[in-house]
């Protein structure tokens, strides 16, 4: 049962309070799904009571069946097959092409309006006072996952990438303490395995920066910093480009943080580098 629309067919028999409940529920569904019946009551002025009540009217055994079917609609909503037949049925005019860069232009443009360059800041602050720095993410997050522990890494020396759902997290999660940073990227329809990775380090102190699409993100329960960029492409899959832009932003500001250990790092890297011949030069070819 889709709670929505069982409001939609329920309303001639709500009070007004519970109609209150029902009219913020519609228009923030997405936060409602991941709030506590306390959460919620303080957010419309009402009471728990009149919450459950409301749940019991629309044919529910109380406000968790009520909240995993909000769940579920998200997840539903989210699917890429789902978003993909929602693109198709809302074609935008001109050349995909041009729609593809305005789409990013314009994600990009409410990252620099909405992300306060002080949450930017505090990961770096973050990121370069961690003993170990751990990136983690699946699937249409491994991009960023992956440019950031590359990024870091040679920078710091000290950043790993974990894959959440293939690498085997749980061997060193029980090392883990209040001087590292785990910096995950999530990404809907959220993956299970990051949350859990998350959620088992910080019940070892380990800070948390997340990377996701909206503060309804189940990951920002666990994060002591989140890093909001929006995901959704013109298509069925979730864009990294957003985010990509901030994994790019971090690892600049963290080399110039700390300029002269990282000169030392690149220096002695490029050491390595040239006596291996690791990079082609043309002038080593034959005339």
């Amino acid at each position: 049962m889709d709670p929505l629309t069982s409001i939609k067919e329920n309303l001639s028999k709500l009070t007004t309070g519970q109609r209150a409940i029902a009219d913020y529920i519609m228009k923030n569904s997405s936060e409602a799904a991941f709030l506590t019946v306390h959460e919620l009551a303080q957010r419309v002025n009402t009471s728990t009571t009149t919450i459950m009540r409301l749940t019991a009217n629309l044919g529910y055994s109380g406000y968790s069946e009520f909240q995993k079917g909000l769940q579920q609609r998200l997840r539903d909503q989210t699917a890429p097959q789902n978003r993909l037949k929602l693109n198709l049925e809302s074609p935008t005019e001109g050349d995909l092409w041009e729609n593809t860069i305005a789409h990013h232009m314009h994600h990009i443009r409410n990252l620099a309006e909405q992300l306060p360059k002080a949450q930017l800041d505090a990961a770096v602050q973050k990121i370069v006072s961690a003993r170990h720095i751990y990136c983690t993410s699946v699937r249409s997050g491994l991009p960023v996952g992956q440019y950031l522990s590359n990024g870091l890494n040679r920078t710091s020396g000290n950043a790993r990438l974990f894959i959440a759902d293939t690498s085997d997290w749980v061997d060193e999660v029980i090392t883990m303490n209040e001087g590292d940073l785990i910096i995950a990227t999530s990404f809907p329809r959220y993956a299970k395995r990051i949350i859990d990775f998350v959620k088992a380090a910080k019940l070892r102190k380990v800070q948390i920066v997340a990377i996701t699409d909206s503060f309804s993100s189940p990951i920002v329960e666990f994060a002591d910093l989140t890093l909001v960029c929006e995901s959704d492409s013109l298509a069925f899959h979730n864009s990294p480009i957003s985010a990509m832009v901030v994994a790019d932003y971090l690892i600049n500001a963290t080399a110039i943080t700390q300029s002269e250990k990282t000169k030392e790092r690149l220096d002695l890297i490029n050491d390595v580098l040239t006596g291996m011949d690791y990079h082609y030069n043309n002038s080593s070819k034959d005339s």
